[in-house]
């Protein structure tokens, strides 16, 4: 099998951000960057899939060029070469599915595997993006995947519960937590992974205009939280939820 996954370059969600002043974005000094923990589980997933059925792995990020780093990593867990599309323009999920059905084109792999959400924008829309450019089925959310004889079949997390799906290969699956558990790059890993093949192409190599679709007007810093109250009654309580609270 040939085998696409992606990694985004995203910053760390364990450290506080600051809003710029004029409220264009975040101050990046000092920041810290990592891959994207949503993708680790698709790296995963493509790797498995690659350990049962043999094959390919290609890892794909579309970003600066120090995303040459998450790729690195994804290859270091397993995966075979690296596809780095370099741009330092702000992209918006529309952008970078563009980018990449532009690479599966090209590449035309067997599934695309990826994580179902970037952390840093919570905006869970390339996927599904992605499939609608390519005319390609699609199952996101997944927490099971078993693929024989062309299908795939892939369980759902949904609202409420849970759903199987079966899909025609190819197709887009997007990963969702308790797919997978993410191995660590062992050190043979990371030694092999700085030999592995990583080409690097721009968005007009592709042929692919990044304009945004989406324009973003500010940031905001969400509002702080007040402080919790305890209350003497459920009668209290019912009364706080009505007259202060305002929710029933």
């Amino acid at each position: 099998m040939k085998i696409l996954t992606t990694v985004k370059r995203v910053t760390d969600p364990d450290m506080k951000v600051k809003i710029k002043p004029d409220q264009s974005g975040i101050i990046t000094d000092g920041v810290e960057y990592r891959m994207n923990s949503f993708d680790e589980y698709g790296v995963e997933e493509a790797i498995r899939l690659k350990e049962l059925h043999g094959g390919e792995v290609i890892v794909v990020s579309v970003g600066p060029a120090e995303a040459t780093k998450e790729i690195r990593t994804a290859l270091a867990m397993g995966a075979d070469r690296g596809i780095l599309v370099e741009t330092n323009a702000e992209l918006d999920s529309d952008a970078v599915a563009r980018v990449l059905a532009e690479v599966v084109r090209r590449e035309t792999p067997d599934i695309i595997v990826i994580g179902k959400q970037a952390v840093d924008s919570d905006r869970n829309q390339t996927g599904q993006l992605l499939a609608s450019y390519l005319d390609l089925p699609q199952a996101t959310f997944a927490y099971s995947l078993e693929v024989a004889d062309g299908w795939a079949v892939v369980g759902r997390e949904v609202d409420g519960g849970t759903s199987t799906k079966r899909v025609k290969l190819p197709a887009i699956i997007t990963a969702d937590l308790r797919l997978n558990e993410p191995r660590y790059a062992s050190l043979p890993g990371i030694m092999k992974a700085k030999r592995k093949p990583l080409d690097t192409l721009t968005p007009a190599d592709l042929g692919v205009d990044i304009a945004p679709k989406v324009r973003v007007l500010r940031y905001e810093a969400p509002e702080e939280r007040a402080a919790g109250e305890i209350v003497g009654s459920v009668d209290e309580l019912i009364d706080r939820l009505r007259n202060k609270a305002k929710v029933i």
